[in-house]
């Protein structure tokens, strides 16, 4: 059996059980066959059209891992189409930290050429090979270092940089002074030589600080989640256009549109948190998604949406109708209790299992389990918060569809 015929037949096996089996297939290379068959097991999850393309090679476990899903590489696409036509051009763009290709491989697809530039001659070699069987025929391979070849390049229409969110010992780093290339310190050269570039930063990030960091080129900022959790943090920086700036926060669930999407200018929105009477009757609670709780935008959420938080620090927000497009998930509320023992004895009365969740609550989840003697699951959700007066509630509710 040749490495080929082995991957085929044995790609949905577990990769652990047949690397204990490697004594019965002495032909075939199995390390690198481990590596094809784990890759295209992540490629089914994250990147089904590859997955299903007959030849692609996938490169090692961690840069499978750090790679960016279908969903969030088309926002991606989308987004730079946009932008080229704002910039009215779509000439060349350049992938300067070209890594697997999975970004590249959809931005490119906005322009009439592009560049991937990546210093591992590993992954140019692999992307190389699977560009033309992916259909990208507009595209250049170049083996070169992101700085050197920053200085040497042609102006572009856009410039696309992921920098390395790890230290020389492996940590995740959370500054974008600490990422490797160094952004900050690549700015100038960066406007120089694009008339917008977009940047692909770890969703753990400080947005605040880095827009502060970059001196006021940013233009737009996209907070983007896949399926309730926070993926990216996209920053598009130009000095051609000369704008208001603007937060994207968008909750993607296909590769085509987003599921939400709200857009703000950051600024203050003065909004008074809910009484106890009010947080007592209200008959829906809103749950922000991902993206929104990471921006930090509840004030121009509340105000966008007519809603009410329940206290300043508890990120749920209440109203008494139903809230059309709210960017998240929202519940009808069917009890609310305190703590009292007796409260909850009357409130909990049948509920054997509940989802609970904790805003701004003195116990964990774990511990708020304990305690109610709940197990999970169910079509319960039980919010534990605390009211602006300071009161524990237990907001008891079911999904509004």
């Amino acid at each position: 059996m040749t490495t080929a015929e082995f991957i085929r037949e044995y790609r949905e096996r577990d990769i652990r059980q047949l690397a204990l089996q490697a004594n019965r297939f002495p032909d075939v290379d199995m390390p690198y066959a481990l590596d094809q068959i784990q890759g295209w097991q992540i490629a089914r999850r994250k990147l089904p059209k590859w997955a299903a393309c007959d030849g692609v090679i996938f490169p090692p476990h961690l840069s499978m891992e750090q790679c960016s899903s279908e969903p969030t590489a088309q926002y991606k696409l989308n987004l730079a189409m946009e932008w080229a036509e704002r910039v009215g051009h779509a000439g060349r763009m350049t992938d300067l930290t070209g890594g697997f290709g999975v970004d590249f491989s959809f931005t490119s697809c906005a322009f009439t050429s592009a560049t991937y530039v990546e210093r591992s001659e590993q992954l140019c070699h692999i992307v190389e090979h699977n560009l033309p069987l992916l259909g990208l025929n507009n595209a250049t391979v170049v083996c070169a270092d992101a700085v050197e070849y920053l200085s040497t390049v042609e102006p572009q229409t856009m410039l696309f940089l992921d920098p390395a969110r790890r230290d020389e010992h492996g940590a995740k780093t959370v500054m974008l002074a600490d990422c490797t290339p160094d952004v900050v310190q690549l700015l100038p050269k960066l406007l120089e030589k694009s008339r917008f570039t977009m940047l692909k930063l770890s969703p753990m990030l400080d947005w605040h600080k880095a827009v502060d960091d970059l001196q006021g080129t940013v233009r737009e900022v996209h907070i983007v989640s896949v399926g309730g959790e926070c993926k990216e943090l996209l920053l598009v920086l130009s000095t051609v256009v000369e704008s208001e700036l603007k937060v994207y926060c968008a909750d993607l669930s296909t590769a085509s549109a987003p599921s939400s999407l709200f857009v703000y200018t950051p600024g203050s929105s003065a909004i008074v948190a809910n009484s106890k009477l009010k947080t007592q009757n209200s008959k829906f609670v809103h749950e922000p998604n991902a993206s929104i709780m990471k921006a930090g935008c509840f004030d121009e959420l509340a105000a966008a949406y007519g809603v009410s938080p329940v206290s300043r620090n508890s990120h749920l927000f209440l109203s008494d109708e139903p809230v059309e497009g709210f960017p998240g998930r929202s519940f009808v509320v069917e009890r609310v209790t305190t703590m009292n023992k007796g409260e909850l004895r009357k409130a909990l009365a049948g509920i054997e299992k509940a989802n609970i969740a904790t805003r701004n609550f003195p116990l964990s989840v774990a511990e708020l389990r304990k305690r109610l003697k709940i197990k999970d699951g169910g079509d319960v959700y039980i919010f534990a918060t605390t009211t602006a007066e300071g009161e524990h509630l237990l907001l008891i509710s079911r999904k509004y569809s």
